[in-house]
């Protein structure tokens, strides 16, 4: 098993002093990997990642958040694609605040739940 990255603090995450591992068999870190990458950025794959970076700088309007879940889908379609992932279920909250709530839940291919979510900065 893979070493839990908590997406909160985008770092290790630790129980009783000891790295966590992954619930998910290194699914969990992988649509985190996916997300918060820019795409192109990584220098071994540069299909990996997603185009939510760009819209940091969007005004806060209606059509941020139709781009964002689009962003989030293109970017873990690689895993439905392989085989890791059964299904996913995307949605955007935007309270129009400044903040938009990105809400993934996918069901792995072992029938794993893993659920992320996170906020992302809009203009």
């Amino acid at each position: 098993m893979t070493t839990y990255l908590d997406p909160a603090t985008a770092d290790y995450s630790l129980i009783g002093g000891l790295l966590a591992k992954d619930p998910a068999g290194g699914l969990a870190n992988a649509i985190y990997l996916r997300l918060v990458t820019p795409l192109g950025c990584w220098w071994a794959d540069k299909t990996l990642g997603s185009r939510l970076h760009e819209l940091e700088r969007e005004k806060d309007v209606s059509r941020v958040g139709i781009l964002a879940r689009q962003f989030v889908e293109m970017a873990l379609r690689p895993l439905i694609d392989d085989g890791r992932v059964k299904s996913m279920t995307t949605s955007v909250q935007q309270p129009h605040n400044g903040r938009a709530l990105l809400s993934v839940e996918v069901i792995a291919s072992t029938g794993a739940k893993v659920v992320f979510n996170q906020f992302m900065k809009v203009a």
